[in-house]
């Protein structure tokens, strides 16, 4: 079977910017396309790195594996598919400002890493950027190719031996409106006029910003450096924040900015084209117990109307549901992260869903629980149950889907070893005879043609 190795990000940028100090030759050429023997190097110093008992031997899956990108590129280049700049930019942009934010959005410890500036890394990313997208346009087109028949799935269903079929665990389909507690107009005139002191010591130059963040800013990544949120380009922060920090002049500390997330105060760094360095100081208003109380109260009142039927659930979840969540869109239906679907198997359910779907049965909606995001701020919840299946041996009727998918991307892989075999014929391939102990060509050669 063809490997397909996966680089993280950061490792990706390693080696793209370090491969260059590897003592370096062409090992392989695939229609004109070079393998350096630095390429296959640094991915056997990862893979090293990544995995225990690994030798040489595993330097003929990675060279197999460049020589399958080289023939997706090749014939990329063939057939005059192009990676625009915008999306080669995009890509490279989207990396090297990951980098940063991982490494606090610190320029200074970016360079001191790379050895290098962001621009001069940016610049030398978009060749290597520029192929993996050729790559992954020609897989898309040569899977594009590829369509599965009710009759396709049905045989591949019938092919899978009686004892070997998978017993599947239940699975379920919920909805859900989530409920945010309101904040009371004393607590949001206690956050503002806390805010507002603040700022005044800062403007008459009563105490330093930077000291004031750390002591009270309720963002708490930021106010440990002094509430200071890196060099950012703009887009990053939400519309009434950034619009505040847009218009600030340097050193200029702005009026109090009311957003989804409290007030907050800012204070202009520096300036860099289209890119801003600011800090600030967020106060949240409080949510009491007595808003808690009633914000399930409220819901409470809600599943009482659709339980009735006096309200649709998917009008309940337009008029009442947080719009923040995924499901707000998706007429509160709940997205399985791990296959991106709406079913999930009980196994995958968080323990307060599980507990509050358990004994319903299907079209029925739960009673009001309370739930806690990563930030620990409360919302309350109810669940309709919209279906359940039993635990059982995999079957058409019930698994059609799953069966379908399984089957179509067996298609689909099988589709492309095909091309794949048919394209190594028609290229011309070279390895280094260091290589030959490998057996590649011998090994594609030796492939079935259809």
């Amino acid at each position: 079977m063809i490997r397909l190795f996966v680089l993280t990000l950061l490792t990706f940028i390693n080696f793209t910017l370090f491969s260059q100090n590897l003592v370096d030759k062409v090992v392989a050429t695939v229609g004109g396309e070079p393998i350096l023997l630095s390429d296959i190097e640094q991915q056997y110093s990862y893979l090293k790195e990544g995995k225990k008992n690994v030798n040489s031997s595993a330097k003929c899956g990675i060279l197999e594996n460049m020589i399958i990108q080289n023939l997706l590129l090749n014939q990329a280049k063939l057939d005059s598919i192009v990676a625009k700049d915008e999306e080669i930019d995009s890509e490279v942009n989207t990396r090297a400002e990951e980098i940063l934010r991982y490494m606090g959005n610190d320029e200074t410890q970016f360079q001191e890493y790379y050895g290098k500036t962001v621009s001069e890394v940016k610049n030398q990313m978009r060749d290597p950027m520029m192929q993996q997208i050729l790559i992954k346009k020609m897989r898309q087109e040569i899977m594009s190719k590829v369509s599965i028949t009710p009759a396709e799935v049905k045989k591949y269903f019938e092919s899978i031996p009686k004892d070997s079929l998978p017993y599947l665990s239940s699975e379920v389909e919920l909805a859900e409106i989530v409920y945010k507690p309101k904040i009371s107009a004393l607590q949001k005139k206690l956050a503002f006029d806390k805010i507002t002191d603040i700022r005044s010591r800062v403007t008459i130059g009563k105490e330093e910003f930077d000291k004031l963040a750390e002591k009270y800013s309720q963002d708490l990544g930021s106010a440990r450096n002094g509430g200071d949120l890196g060099l950012v380009k703009r887009g990053t922060f939400v519309p009434e924040f950034e619009a505040a920090a847009y218009n600030l002049e340097k050193d200029e500390v702005s009026p109090v900015i009311e957003t989804e997330f409290g007030y907050h105060i800012i204070k202009l760094i520096e300036r860099r084209g289209n890119n801003i360095r600011c800090r600030h100081i967020l106060i949240k208003p409080e949510i009491t117990n007595e808003d808690l109380v009633k914000a399930k109260h409220e819901l409470d009142s809600i599943r009482t109307l659709l339980v009735k039927d006096s309200l649709s659930f998917s009008a309940a979840v337009k008029k009442f549901s947080s719009n923040k969540e995924y499901s707000y869109d998706n007429n509160g239906l709940l997205a399985n992260p791990r296959s991106g679907s709406t079913i999930f198997e009980i196994g995958e359910l968080d323990s307060d869903v599980y507990f509050a779907q358990d004994k319903l049965k299907v079209g029925e909606i739960s009673q009001a629980f309370e739930k806690k995001d990563q930030a620990g701020e409360v919302s309350y919840v109810i669940l309709k149950l919209l279906s359940r299946s039993t635990p059982h041996k995999a079957n058409l009727v019930q698994d059609y889907k799953k069966i379908s998918e399984v089957a179509s991307e067996q298609k689909r892989s099988a589709y492309l070893i095909e091309w794949l075999i048919a394209h190594a014929d028609q290229t011309r391939i070279e390895i280094d005879k260091a290589y030959a102990p490998c057996g590649l060509l011998e090994k594609w050669k030796a492939l079935p043609r259809n």
